[in-house]
């Protein structure tokens, strides 16, 4: 089954955007290539429990295992060694991808207390997108009552895309939910 926002996308949003932007084919619109969840752990990654419980919350948050990530070299002011675990991440691409994008700006978004607003900050120069959510229990998969500890995760969204301007319409086109600019 094609996921709703995937069936939108190339029915609706693809063709609103070429319009738009003046492109001389549909491939040139902007596209979601794929989405990097990471979980970081710090020194707790050492620690076996807290390491199965924090893959277990991410893998029922995306739909996927993750991957453990380990640390490239040693810092002694944070107290990390080379070749130790991290923390956790998944790469969502196809179909997961959408249905995360759905899940996330649907119902998880709308539950952060004191919510006003993504940044539009959160670009880089290709276009690609990231934001912080401070806790990973405002998704509805995990399990409230059996989170020892409250984590924060990064997401980042990979846009295939010409400029930073594309990538905002694209986004807000699904419905991600950002600052309005005020004037002073």
């Amino acid at each position: 089954m094609i996921p709703r926002l995937k069936e939108l996308y190339k029915k609706e949003i693809k063709t609103s955007l070429k319009e738009k932007y003046g492109f001389k084919n549909l491939n040139m619109s902007p596209e979601l290539n794929k989405i990097v969840i990471n979980m970081g752990l710090g020194i707790d990654g050492n620690d076996n429990k807290i390491m199965k419980s924090c893959e277990e919350d991410l893998s029922k948050i995306t739909g996927q295992k993750p991957v453990t990530t380990k640390f490239k070299k040693s810092i002694s002011n944070f107290k990390t060694r080379k070749a130790t675990k991290a923390g956790l991440k998944v790469t969502l691409r196809k179909n997961k991808m959408y249905e995360f994008i759905d899940r996330l700006v649907n119902i998880a978004l709308p539950r952060i207390k004191d919510f006003r607003g993504l940044s539009t900050e959160g670009f880089d120069k290709f276009g690609n997108y990231t934001f912080g959510v401070k806790e990973h229990i405002i998704f509805p998969e995990v399990n409230f009552d059996k989170v020892d500890k409250i984590r924060g995760l990064d997401i980042t969204i990979v846009i295939r895309s010409i400029s930073k301007e594309h990538s905002l319409e694209l986004l807000k086109k699904f419905n991600f939910p950002f600052k309005s600019e005020r004037s002073n």
